[in-house]
């Protein structure tokens, strides 16, 4: 139960941490620059944390359906955060 509910508040901790940076457009400058766009950097969190809570959720469900189905939507989650808004640094201007 106690890694559960640890992964449960890193999960909600990311979820609204990724909220945050859509809400105000703007991310931490030590985020911003391993990402292209703070929006970018603000749906990968959100993503991460969404996955992550849906893993624990579907993990403590009675059934092995439940926890089947919200591991591959976890998976997927992951998936799209990784391949769509994966940390990609910012493009530098490289001026003489």
């Amino acid at each position: 139960m106690g890694t559960a509910l640890l992964g449960g508040l890193i999960g909600l901790a990311l979820l609204g941490f990724g909220a945050r940076i859509l809400v105000s457009g703007r991310a931490p400058a030590v985020i911003a620059r391993s990402f292209r766009a703070d929006r970018e950097a603000g749906w990968y969190h959100l993503l991460f944390g969404v996955a992550l809570m849906t893993f624990v959720v579907g993990a403590r469900l009675p059934g092995e359906a439940s926890g089947t189905t919200a591991t591959i939507l976890s998976i997927a989650l992951v998936a799209v955060a990784v391949v769509r808004f994966r940390p990609r640094g910012r493009v530098r201007n490289e001026d003489p």
